[in-house]
C-alpha cells in the first residue's frame, strides 16, 4: 500500500512533464488554446508570458511547422492595430503609440501603420495646439531669439516639425532662422571670437546638418581656427609666452579637441621652463618660480621641468653656498678648486650636467665666492665662447644630442644673447634633417621624438609642417 502511495503521488506531481514528453501536441494545443483565449480578452503583450504574443510564440518554439502559431501573431498585430485606433479615438497618446510599436514589431501591412501613425500624429498636433507654437516661434524669430532657451525660434520650429514634419511654414522658417543664425555666427568670426562662433555652428548643425549655408561656415570657422594657431605659434617662436598661451586657449575653447593647440600649449610650458632657467641664472627667483608655475600647469609630463627645477636649485644654492665668513686664504683655495673642477668638466663636455658638479656649476660656486677675482672672471668669459664652438662643433658633426646640450650651456650662460636665436633654429632645422633621414629607414619612434625637439626649440622653422605630416602619415598604421 506505502508503495502504490507513493507511486500516486509522483504520478500526480510528473503528470504535466510526462504529458509534454509523452504527447507533445497536447503541449502545443494548450498554448494555442491559452493564447487564443488571450487574445479573444484583448491581452496581447505581457512580460511574464502570459499575454497572447508570447503564448503564440511560446507554440511556435514547439513546432515551427504548424501554421496556427504564425497565424495567431497576425492576429495579434490586427488586434493591436485596432487598439492603437481605439486608443487614438480616446487621446490616450502613449497607450495608442505602446500599441502602434507592438503592430510594427509584429509586421502588420506597412501602409496600415504609417496611416495611422499619420493620424496620430496629427491629432498629437492638434491636442499640442501647434498653431500656437508656430505663432510664438514666429515671434521670437523676429524678436533675434533665435536658440539659447525653450521658447526660442529654432526649438520652437523643432517641436513643430517633430509632430508635423510636412509642415511648409515651420520648415521655411528653420531655414530661415538657421540662415539667421550662421550669419551672426559669421559676424563673431570677423570679430575674432571664435568660442561663440563655434557654439552658433554647432547648434545649427544639430537643428539641420544638412543646411545650405552650413559647410561655408564651418570653413570660416576652420580657417579661423588655424590661423590663430599660426598667430601662436609666432607668439611663441618671438617669446611672447602669454599672447601664444591666450591664443591656443582660444583655439580649444572653441574645438576642444584641437590635437595642435594642446601640442602647442605643451611648448609654451617647456619654453616657460627654458625661460625659468635664464631668471634663476640671473638670480631672479621670484620671476623664475612663477615661469616653473606656467610650465607644470601647461607641460607636467615635460622632461624639461625637471631640469629647469634643477637649474633653479642650483642657482639658489650658489647663491646660499657660505663664503663670506671663510678666511680669505681658505676662500681663494676654494676659489681655486673649484676653477681646476670647473676646466675637468669642461675638458669633459659636461657643461650643465650631472647638477653640482659641472662646468657650469663649478663657475657658479666660484663666482659666489668671489664674483671680482680675476680668475674667476676670465673663466667666465673662456667657458661662453667655449660653449659657443661647442655647439658649432657638435652640429657639424651631426651629434645633435651634445649640441643641444651645448646649447642649453649656452643658453644659461648667456640667455639674452642675440645669437641665440639663430643658433635654436639652426639645431632645429638638423633636428628635422637628421629626423627625415631616420624616417626613411624606418625609425619612426627617433622620427618622432626629433619632430618634437625642433618644435620646442622653434616651432616656425622651415620644413616642420611638412616633416610633422611625413611623421603623423608614418604613425598611422601603428596606431591602427
Amino acid at each position: 500500500m506505502l508503495i502504490a502511495l507513493l507511486l500516486l503521488v509522483l504520478l500526480v506531481v510528473l503528470r504535466r512533464p510526462l504529458a509534454d514528453a509523452l504527447w507533445p501536441e497536447t503541449r502545443i494545443q494548450a498554448l494555442l488554446d491559452q493564447a487564443d483565449s488571450a487574445l479573444a480578452g484583448g491581452h496581447l503583450d505581457a512580460a511574464d508570458g502570459s499575454g497572447a504574443r508570447q503564448l503564440y510564440e511560446a507554440a511556435q518554439a514547439l513546432d515551427t511547422d504548424r501554421g496556427e502559431a504564425a497565424m495567431g501573431l497576425r492576429r495579434v498585430g490586427q488586434q493591436a492595430l485596432r487598439q492603437a485606433a481605439g486608443a487614438l479615438a480616446q487621446d490616450r497618446f502613449a497607450e495608442a503609440r505602446e500599441r502602434l510599436a507592438l503592430a510594427r514589431e509584429l509586421q502588420v501591412p506597412r501602409a496600415q501603420a504609417d496611416a495611422l501613425d499619420a493620424r496620430l500624429r496629427a491629432r498629437e498636433a492638434e491636442h499640442a495646439g501647434l498653431d500656437s507654437v508656430m505663432q510664438a516661434a514666429v515671434r521670437a524669430h523676429a524678436a533675434g531669439r533665435l536658440v539659447g532657451d525653450p521658447a526660442a525660434a529654432l526649438p520652437l520650429y523643432q517641436r513643430v516639425l517633430a509632430l508635423q514634419p510636412a509642415r511648409l511654414e515651420a520648415l521655411e522658417g528653420r531655414e530661415d532662422a538657421l540662415s539667421d543664425l550662421l550669419q551672426e555666427a559669421g559676424r563673431h568670426l570677423q570679430r575674432n571670437q571664435l568660442e561663440p562662433a563655434a557654439s552658433l555652428i554647432a547648434q545649427a548643425r544639430v537643428f539641420d546638418p544638412g543646411h545650405v549655408d552650413l559647410p561655408q561656415a564651418q570653413a570660416a570657422l576652420a580657417t579661423a581656427l588655424e590661423t590663430r594657431r599660426r598667430a601662436a605659434a609666432r607668439d611663441l617662436g618671438r617669446g611672447r609666452l602669454a599672447a601664444a598661451r591666450a591664443a591656443y586657449d582660444e583655439v580649444l575653447a572653441a574645438a576642444p579637441g584641437d590635437a595642435a593647440a594642446r601640442q602647442g600649449l605643451e611648448q609654451v610650458g617647456v619654453a616657460y621652463a627654458v625661460r625659468a632657467e635664464r631668471h634663476a641664472a640671473d638670480f631672479r627667483f621670484e620671476q623664475a618660480r612663477r615661469a616653473l608655475v606656467e610650465a607644470r600647469e601647461l607641460a607636467p609630463q615635460s622632461a624639461r621641468i625637471a631640469q629647469a627645477e634643477q637649474a633653479v636649485v642650483r642657482a639658489e644654492q650658489a647663491r646660499d653656498r657660505p663664503g663670506a665668513a671663510m678666511p680669505p686664504g681658505e676662500r681663494a683655495r676654494r676659489v681655486q678648486t673649484l676653477l681646476a673642477d670647473m676646466a675637468s668638466a669642461e675638458a669633459q663636455g659636461q657643461w650643465l650636467t650631472p647638477p653640482g658638479e659641472s662646468a657650469y656649476d663649478k663657475l657658479r660656486a666660484a663666482q659666489a665666492l668671489a664674483p671680482d677675482a680675476p680668475e674667476v672672471k676670465r673663466a667666465a668669459s673662456r667657458l661662453l665662447p667655449a660653449v659657443r664652438e661647442c655647439y658649432e662643433a657638435e652640429l657639424r658633426a651631426n651629434r645633435i644630442r651634445r649640441a643641444q646640450a651645448c646649447l642649453q650651456a649656452w643658453q644659461t650662460l648667456q640667455p639674452r644673447q642675440a645669437g641665440l636665436a639663430d643658433a635654436r633654429r639652426r639645431l632645429a632645422e638638423k633636428w628635422i634633417a637628421v629626423g627625415s633621414e631616420r624616417l626613411g629607414a624606418g625609425d619612426v619612434a627617433f622620427a618622432a621624438q626629433a619632430l618634437e625637439e625642433a618644435r620646442r626649440l622653434d616651432a616656425a622653422v622651415s620644413g616642420l609642417d611638412d616633416f610633422q605630416a611625413r611623421v603623423r602619415l608614418a604613425q598611422a598604421p601603428q596606431a591602427r
